[in-house]
Protein backbone atom coordinates (compact mmCIF):
# COMPACT_ATOMS: atom_id res chain seq x y z
CA UNK A 1 0.00 0.00 0.00
CA UNK A 2 1.31 3.47 -0.82
CA UNK A 3 0.54 5.03 2.53
CA UNK A 4 3.18 2.26 3.96
CA UNK A 5 6.09 4.53 2.28
CA UNK A 6 5.17 7.39 4.26
CA UNK A 7 5.37 5.46 7.55
CA UNK A 8 8.22 6.32 9.96
CA UNK A 9 7.60 3.72 12.68
CA UNK A 10 10.89 2.48 13.85
CA UNK A 11 12.94 5.14 12.64
CA UNK A 12 14.92 7.65 14.58
CA UNK A 13 15.48 11.40 13.26
CA UNK A 14 17.69 14.46 14.78
CA UNK A 15 15.99 17.60 14.25
CA UNK A 16 17.93 21.10 14.98
CA UNK A 17 16.14 24.21 16.27
CA UNK A 18 13.33 21.78 17.49
CA UNK A 19 12.64 23.99 20.09
CA UNK A 20 9.77 25.97 18.61
CA UNK A 21 8.50 26.95 14.59
CA UNK A 22 9.28 25.81 11.95
CA UNK A 23 11.58 22.83 13.95
CA UNK A 24 9.49 21.89 16.68
CA UNK A 25 6.49 21.18 13.95
CA UNK A 26 9.02 19.58 12.10
CA UNK A 27 10.24 17.10 15.08
CA UNK A 28 6.35 16.63 16.03
CA UNK A 29 5.37 16.00 11.76
CA UNK A 30 8.20 13.04 12.39
CA UNK A 31 6.82 11.43 15.56
CA UNK A 32 3.19 11.61 14.38
CA UNK A 33 4.68 9.72 11.53
CA UNK A 34 6.30 7.05 14.08
CA UNK A 35 9.52 7.89 13.97
CA UNK A 36 11.42 8.71 17.78
CA UNK A 37 13.05 12.06 17.75
CA UNK A 38 16.07 13.45 19.02
CA UNK A 39 15.64 17.68 19.45
CA UNK A 40 18.54 19.89 19.35
CA UNK A 41 18.03 23.58 20.75
CA UNK A 42 20.60 26.41 21.82
CA UNK A 43 20.11 25.54 25.42
CA UNK A 44 19.62 22.73 28.15
CA UNK A 45 16.23 22.16 27.89
CA UNK A 46 15.32 24.62 25.59
CA UNK A 47 13.00 21.79 23.27
CA UNK A 48 11.28 20.61 26.29
CA UNK A 49 7.77 21.64 25.13
CA UNK A 50 8.63 19.54 21.79
CA UNK A 51 9.71 16.69 23.97
CA UNK A 52 6.59 16.85 25.52
CA UNK A 53 4.75 16.72 22.67
CA UNK A 54 6.52 13.98 20.87
CA UNK A 55 6.36 11.69 24.03
CA UNK A 56 2.32 12.42 24.19
CA UNK A 57 2.28 10.62 20.81
CA UNK A 58 3.99 7.71 22.29
CA UNK A 59 6.85 8.40 20.79
CA UNK A 60 10.68 8.59 22.36
CA UNK A 61 11.79 12.22 22.51
CA UNK A 62 15.61 13.27 24.07
CA UNK A 63 16.83 16.73 24.30
CA UNK A 64 20.40 17.43 23.07
CA UNK A 65 21.36 21.10 22.59
CA UNK A 66 24.41 23.63 21.60
CA UNK A 67 24.96 26.44 20.31
CA UNK A 68 25.63 25.61 16.44
CA UNK A 69 27.70 28.98 16.34
CA UNK A 70 30.64 26.96 18.05
CA UNK A 71 32.51 24.71 15.76
CA UNK A 72 32.34 21.95 18.18
CA UNK A 73 28.86 21.82 18.81
CA UNK A 74 27.71 19.51 15.55
CA UNK A 75 29.90 16.81 16.16
CA UNK A 76 29.13 16.49 20.05
CA UNK A 77 25.34 16.71 19.41
CA UNK A 78 25.61 14.09 16.68
CA UNK A 79 27.52 11.78 18.95
CA UNK A 80 24.78 12.68 21.83
CA UNK A 81 22.01 11.74 19.27
CA UNK A 82 23.28 8.51 18.54
CA UNK A 83 23.89 7.28 22.07
CA UNK A 84 20.60 8.42 23.04
CA UNK A 85 18.70 6.79 20.36
CA UNK A 86 21.13 4.04 19.01
CA UNK A 87 20.90 4.79 15.40
CA UNK A 88 19.54 8.24 13.16
CA UNK A 89 17.79 7.22 10.09
CA UNK A 90 16.87 11.01 9.37
CA UNK A 91 18.89 14.13 10.13
CA UNK A 92 16.96 17.64 9.36
CA UNK A 93 19.04 20.34 9.49
CA UNK A 94 16.62 22.97 10.88
CA UNK A 95 18.73 25.62 12.98
CA UNK A 96 19.37 28.99 11.31
CA UNK A 97 19.28 32.64 12.00
CA UNK A 98 19.29 36.09 10.32
CA UNK A 99 20.99 39.19 11.09
CA UNK A 100 19.55 42.26 9.05
CA UNK A 101 21.75 45.40 7.88
CA UNK A 102 22.28 47.11 4.57
CA UNK A 103 25.38 45.55 2.87
CA UNK A 104 27.64 48.21 3.05
CA UNK A 105 27.18 48.15 6.84
CA UNK A 106 27.19 44.35 7.50
CA UNK A 107 29.66 43.47 10.14
CA UNK A 108 32.49 41.19 9.95
CA UNK A 109 30.90 39.44 13.31
CA UNK A 110 27.43 39.22 11.83
CA UNK A 111 28.65 37.92 8.64
CA UNK A 112 30.58 34.98 10.58
CA UNK A 113 27.87 34.21 13.03
CA UNK A 114 25.53 33.87 10.21
CA UNK A 115 27.47 32.05 7.95
CA UNK A 116 28.66 29.26 11.02
CA UNK A 117 25.10 28.66 11.85
CA UNK A 118 23.42 28.12 8.61
CA UNK A 119 26.14 26.65 6.75
CA UNK A 120 29.25 25.22 8.32
CA UNK A 121 27.26 23.78 11.35
CA UNK A 122 25.12 21.79 8.42
CA UNK A 123 27.70 20.59 6.89
CA UNK A 124 29.49 19.25 9.87
CA UNK A 125 26.39 17.37 11.78
CA UNK A 126 25.64 16.35 8.12
CA UNK A 127 29.20 14.80 7.57
CA UNK A 128 28.87 13.24 11.41
CA UNK A 129 25.82 11.79 10.72
CA UNK A 130 26.46 11.13 7.32
CA UNK A 131 29.04 9.29 8.16
CA UNK A 132 26.60 6.68 10.16
CA UNK A 133 24.66 6.57 7.22
CA UNK A 134 26.56 5.42 4.89
CA UNK A 135 28.43 2.95 6.90
CA UNK A 136 24.61 1.38 7.35
CA UNK A 137 24.01 1.72 3.78
CA UNK A 138 20.92 3.90 4.42
CA UNK A 139 19.76 7.15 5.86
CA UNK A 140 17.55 10.48 4.48
CA UNK A 141 19.26 14.23 5.37
CA UNK A 142 16.64 17.12 4.77
CA UNK A 143 18.34 20.65 4.65
CA UNK A 144 15.83 23.55 5.65
CA UNK A 145 17.04 25.71 2.52
CA UNK A 146 15.10 29.36 1.86
CA UNK A 147 13.87 31.26 -1.43
CA UNK A 148 16.67 33.22 -0.68
CA UNK A 149 18.76 30.07 -2.12
CA UNK A 150 17.02 31.57 -5.15
CA UNK A 151 16.81 35.18 -5.17
CA UNK A 152 18.79 38.54 -3.22
CA UNK A 153 17.03 39.44 -0.80
CA UNK A 154 17.19 43.18 1.07
CA UNK A 155 19.64 43.59 3.89
CA UNK A 156 20.49 39.92 4.49
CA UNK A 157 23.90 39.40 2.41
CA UNK A 158 25.12 36.53 4.82
CA UNK A 159 21.64 34.68 5.20
CA UNK A 160 20.94 34.85 1.29
CA UNK A 161 25.15 33.40 0.61
CA UNK A 162 24.46 30.69 3.73
CA UNK A 163 20.94 29.68 1.97
CA UNK A 164 22.14 29.73 -1.55
CA UNK A 165 25.09 27.78 -0.41
CA UNK A 166 23.04 25.17 1.25
CA UNK A 167 21.19 24.64 -1.48
CA UNK A 168 24.68 23.60 -3.37
CA UNK A 169 25.74 21.49 -0.76
CA UNK A 170 22.55 19.48 -0.66
CA UNK A 171 23.56 18.62 -4.31
CA UNK A 172 26.90 17.98 -3.61
CA UNK A 173 26.28 15.62 -0.62
CA UNK A 174 23.89 13.34 -2.53
CA UNK A 175 26.32 13.18 -5.68
CA UNK A 176 28.48 11.58 -3.45
CA UNK A 177 25.95 9.63 -0.88
CA UNK A 178 23.17 8.67 -3.31
CA UNK A 179 25.31 5.46 -4.20
CA UNK A 180 25.01 4.38 -0.52
CA UNK A 181 20.94 4.95 -0.53
CA UNK A 182 21.64 7.86 1.85
CA UNK A 183 18.99 10.67 0.21
CA UNK A 184 19.70 14.13 0.67
CA UNK A 185 17.32 17.34 -0.35
CA UNK A 186 16.09 20.07 1.11
CA UNK A 187 13.24 22.03 1.78
CA UNK A 188 12.98 25.86 0.36
CA UNK A 189 10.19 27.55 2.90
CA UNK A 190 8.36 30.64 1.59
CA UNK A 191 7.37 33.47 3.76
CA UNK A 192 6.58 31.92 7.17
CA UNK A 193 4.95 33.04 10.48
CA UNK A 194 8.55 32.89 12.52
CA UNK A 195 10.27 34.87 14.60
CA UNK A 196 12.87 35.40 11.61
CA UNK A 197 10.00 37.18 9.46
CA UNK A 198 8.62 38.92 12.48
CA UNK A 199 10.41 42.02 11.60
CA UNK A 200 8.76 41.94 7.78
CA UNK A 201 5.54 41.45 8.98
CA UNK A 202 5.28 44.49 11.68
CA UNK A 203 6.29 46.38 8.25
CA UNK A 204 2.57 47.26 6.80
CA UNK A 205 4.09 48.17 3.58
CA UNK A 206 6.74 45.42 2.89
CA UNK A 207 3.78 42.88 4.58
CA UNK A 208 1.50 44.09 1.70
CA UNK A 209 4.22 43.70 -0.95
CA UNK A 210 4.96 40.37 0.03
CA UNK A 211 0.93 39.16 -0.06
CA UNK A 212 0.43 40.82 -3.16
CA UNK A 213 3.00 38.24 -4.66
CA UNK A 214 2.03 35.24 -2.62
CA UNK A 215 -0.55 33.33 -5.04
CA UNK A 216 -2.22 31.84 -2.16
CA UNK A 217 -2.81 34.55 -0.70
CA UNK A 218 -1.76 34.51 2.72
CA UNK A 219 2.19 33.61 4.81
CA UNK A 220 2.65 30.01 5.42
CA UNK A 221 2.89 28.67 8.50
CA UNK A 222 4.55 25.22 9.98
CA UNK A 223 1.86 23.02 9.54
CA UNK A 224 2.28 23.69 5.84
CA UNK A 225 6.01 21.96 6.04
CA UNK A 226 4.75 18.73 7.65
CA UNK A 227 3.91 17.29 4.35
CA UNK A 228 7.23 17.91 3.01
CA UNK A 229 9.42 16.75 5.62
CA UNK A 230 7.67 13.22 6.04
CA UNK A 231 7.62 12.74 2.06
CA UNK A 232 11.59 13.33 1.83
CA UNK A 233 11.88 11.37 5.23
CA UNK A 234 10.23 8.15 4.51
CA UNK A 235 10.77 5.27 1.36
CA UNK A 236 8.08 7.49 -0.55
CA UNK A 237 10.93 9.79 -1.89
CA UNK A 238 13.62 7.19 -2.33
CA UNK A 239 14.83 7.87 -6.10
CA UNK A 240 14.53 12.29 -4.85
CA UNK A 241 17.96 12.95 -4.53
CA UNK A 242 19.61 16.85 -4.79
CA UNK A 243 16.43 18.40 -4.86
CA UNK A 244 15.33 21.51 -3.28
CA UNK A 245 11.75 21.38 -2.96
CA UNK A 246 10.02 24.78 -2.74
CA UNK A 247 6.92 25.45 0.05
CA UNK A 248 6.32 28.66 -0.75
CA UNK A 249 2.17 29.55 -1.67
CA UNK A 250 3.47 30.13 -5.47
CA UNK A 251 6.18 33.02 -4.83
CA UNK A 252 8.29 31.55 -7.32
CA UNK A 253 5.68 30.65 -9.49
CA UNK A 254 4.86 34.43 -10.08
Amino acid sequence: MILNKFSLAGKSALVTGASRGLGQRIAIALAEAGADVACHSRDVNGAAETIAAITALGRKGVSVFGDMAEREVPARVAAEALAELGKIDILVNNAGMIRRSPAVDYSEEDWSTVIEVNLSSVFRLSQAIGRHMVERGRGKIVNIASLLSFQGGITVPAYTASKSAVAGLTKALANEWAKHNVNVNAIAPGYMETDNTSALRADETRNRQIMERIPAGRWGDADDLSGAVVFLSSAASDYVQGHVMVVDGGWMAR
